[in-house]
């Protein structure tokens, strides 16, 4: 007698990988940009990823910029020199398109159909940096500046120069480059086009530690010294402020001209471990499960955190009312919140004033309705999509190399996090590309083996069904 629940476990499966979420989108190298020294940590050529618009969207685009941390020095940038986030030799060949990058309506109803891009990170400043010279010893070349001009280049004579619409966004460190290039992202577009900015956890503050240091602000100026960054950061800053200070959205903000949207978590669970909480300030650990998973902090942390709360607040308000800034900030403790479909647009997605992120972002664009809404504190939203992450997740004592979120390329062991509501992991399995090739085949032998199966079972036993 056939073994059904063997069966259907496996059928069930394969339907499960069926219904992934993601698209899957090769990799294209910026060959030309290494003669203009626009290049990666080694020297390697730039890289991004481009599915074309079609229909009504052929002339939007969208371009997303990878998130992945920063190098603030020679050591910690040799660390990346030699990986996907200093290398383009090293980077995944076709990565997964989810959420804001979907290209299918029922995941992402108002870009679906635009040019989405997803250029690659491996210069450590935010795209920020260029110095000329190279040294010997480390071959480190700072040319994130220059990498971001060849990329732009490229994709401007691949269409986006008759773009009507346009995005320019990023996660993270790259929610930190949407904000920084915003407005030199628009005066590469024509005249005509409406073009904005968004940023997802890219709104870093400038707070002090649990020990009471100002970490952060040291780290920032560090790299922006170890990549020659000053000259390309928004002037409107760089005039008032030391160049170290205007890596903070806090201090740039205000004198943005191209309309902006913000998406972050009050509470931003990369910044809670490395800000708030870095390792350096907390040797002994008191720290180390909270950081993990925020239902393990004690009252004391989560006061500390409530005030963490506060600062970013206050930090916000440099935004003033102008509809043309918008904002999505919930209660949750995540990090990234655009890319992953679960966050963007999903039944079960969190939720403002009963609205989705995708839908509060599109209506903002298309101006059919301003957003601007702050969630209440933690706990209060239970829509929220928690992070908890593996102990081997935990950041170094410094936030030096660790990289920040991203969706489509993750460390190996975070290709199945646990989110501490609904938990559907199963559905985040097309993490993994090679998923995309092996559904045809995986379908193709479970369908032919349990017919197979199903036709000896009648041919002995005659008739039988599964019993309940």
């Amino acid at each position: 007698m056939i073994d059904c629940t063997k069966w259907l476990c496996l059928l069930f499966f394969v339907l499960l990988l069926l219904k992934a979420e993601a698209s899957y989108v090769p990799i294209t190298f910026v060959q030309n940009a290494v003669t203009k020294g626009a290049v990666c940590l080694d020297g390697s050529a730039p890289a991004y990823h481009l599915d074309r618009g079609f229909g009504e969207g052929i002339n939007n685009w969208l371009v997303q910029f990878e998130g992945g941390g920063w190098c603030n020095n020679v050591t910690t940038c040799l660390g990346r020199k030699n990986g996907r986030l200093g290398s383009s030799k090293k980077m995944a060949k076709q990565i997964a398109f989810s959420g804001i990058l979907n290209n299918r309506r029922i995941f992402n109803p108002d870009f679906y159909n635009w040019n989405r891009v997803k250029v690659r990170y491996c210069d450590g400043s935010s795209f920020t940096g260029d110095k000329e010279e190279v040294n010997p010893t480390t071959q480190l070349h700072f040319r994130g500046a220059r990498v971001f001009a060849a990329v732009m280049q490229d994709l401007l004579t691949k269409g986006m120069k008759n773009a009507r619409n346009a995005i320019i966004s990023g996660c993270s460190a790259g929610g930190l480059t949407s904000i920084l290039h915003c407005d030199r992202f628009r005066a590469l577009l024509p005249a005509g086009a409406k073009a904005k900015c968004l940023s997802d956890a890219g709104y870093f503050i400038n707070t002090r530690d649990v020990s009471g240091t100002q970490h952060i602000e040291q780290f920032f100026s560090q790299i922006v010294a170890t990549h020659g960054s000053a000259k390309n950061l928004p002037p409107s800053c760089t005039s008032r402020l030391s160049p170290g200070l205007c890596f903070f959205p806090q201090y740039l903000v205000s004198q943005i001209k191209t309309p902006i949207f913000f998406v972050n978590a009050a509470y931003d669970s990369w910044q809670i471990k490395n800000i708030l909480a870095p390792g350096v300030a907390d040797p002994e650990g008191h720290w180390h499960s909270c950081k993990l998973d925020i239902n393990n902090c004690s009252p004391d942390q989560l006061e500390l955190m409530q005030g963490f709360r506060t600062q970013f607040l206050r930090a916000l308000t440099v935004l003033g009312n102008s509809p043309s800034k918008g904002m999505f900030i919930d209660s949750c403790y995540a990090h990234c919140q655009t890319e992953m479909q679960e966050t963007w647009f999903r039944t079960d997605s969190p939720l403002l004033n009963k609205t989705t992120i995708a839908k509060a972002v599109a209506d903002w664009f298309f101006e059919r309705k301003s957003f601007r809404q702050i969630d209440c504190a933690y706990p209060c939203n239970p829509s929220c999509h928690n992070r908890v992450f593996e102990p081997q997740d935990q950041p170094e004592k410094n936030v030096t190399t660790k990289g920040t979120s991203d969706a489509s390329s993750r460390n190996p062991n975070s290709w199945f996090p646990k989110l501490s509501n609904k938990g559907k992991w199963m559905e985040l399995l097309c993490i993994k590309q090679w998923i995309s090739g092996l559904l045809p085949i995986l379908f193709i032998l479970v369908s032919y083996s349990l017919k197979a199966a199903l036709m000896v079972n009648y041919d002995l036993a005659g008739p039988s069904f599964c019993p309940p």
